[in-house]
């Protein structure tokens, strides 16, 4: 980990595709990571029309703000459709995934604790 503030653009940091075993059409750039901060990992996924994150689930929670487009997100047995500016907690251990609803791309950035950066 470094002790040292850190300021980069995002698009400077490399966009890699998300497996097809977890999604499609998506890619993220993992922004902050155990290497920057000690204690929480800062991502931007990137979907196209069409993009989905396939339902799955983990022991951290996950916190996301969405930046561009517009989405429907499943937690647990509800669904939520989320625009640019809308913010969304995911507890631990709760089912979930995501859908690009609209023609653009839908971009977002999930925060989770070091845990989930492994």
């Amino acid at each position: 980990m470094s002790c040292e503030p850190k300021v980069i653009h995002w698009k400077d940091v490399e966009a890699k595709e998300v497996p097809e075993t977890m999604a499609t059409k998506t890619t993220i750039r993992w922004l902050i990571d155990p290497k920057i901060a000690p204690n929480f990992c800062m991502r931007i996924f990137e979907m196209e029309p069409g993009g989905v994150i396939k339902p799955h689930s983990h022991p951290w929670e996950h916190e996301i703000f969405i930046i561009k487009g517009r989405g429907k997100i499943g937690i647990g047995d509800k669904e939520y459709e989320v625009k640019e500016g809308d913010f969304i907690y995911i507890p631990p251990c709760k089912k979930h995934y995501y859908e690009n609803l609209g023609d653009e791309q839908f971009i977002f950035i999930c925060v989770i604790p070091k845990d989930g950066c492994e």
